[in-house]
């Protein structure tokens, strides 16, 4: 009986450790919900899904940009008005988890825009901070001649 209860309590605690089964959803929920943020001009609620910290990074072709304000400013400045923004559409080509509170996240991005079309890919990781799905690092490119 002694080993039963043992083996009882291990199986409830190895399940209450295993990550949710609807992280991935959730992850890729709020994906699209910066998209349509995106498209709709809304780049500060865009920035949601970043982690408001010093310590977030966004590497692109410009180098590090450390912090949340000066990606936040740096989207602003890249991305004045609507038609700079344009039409956003993501793509997820990988989701893989890490650890219980870390998934990567590799995908393609495109910008529909009159003034002329670019795109490329992004690698994102997500980590859970205090219960919420938030983006720690983002390396995005730009694909070649665009």
């Amino acid at each position: 009986m002694k080993h039963l209860t043992i083996l009882f309590l291990t199986a409830i605690v190895l399940y209450a450790c295993q990550p949710s089964s609807d992280d991935k959803q959730k992850i890729t929920d709020l994906l699209y919900q910066q998209q349509d943020a995106w498209n709709n001009g809304d780049i500060k609620e865009f920035m949601k899904a970043y982690w408001v910290s010093d310590s977030l990074k966004f590497i692109g072709a410009g180098g590090i940009t450390y912090g949340y304000h000066n990606t936040f400013e740096n989207y602003q400045r890249r991305y004045p008005n609507k038609a700079t923004m344009g039409t956003l559409t993501f793509g997820i080509l990988h989701l893989t988890r890490i650890s219980d509170d870390a998934y990567q996240m590799v995908g393609k991005w495109d910008l529909s825009r009159s003034m002329g079309d670019i795109g490329g890919i992004f690698t994102l990781l997500w980590r859970r901070i205090d219960g919420q799905w938030l983006i720690v690092s983002d390396h995005t490119s730009v694909r070649p001649g665009e």
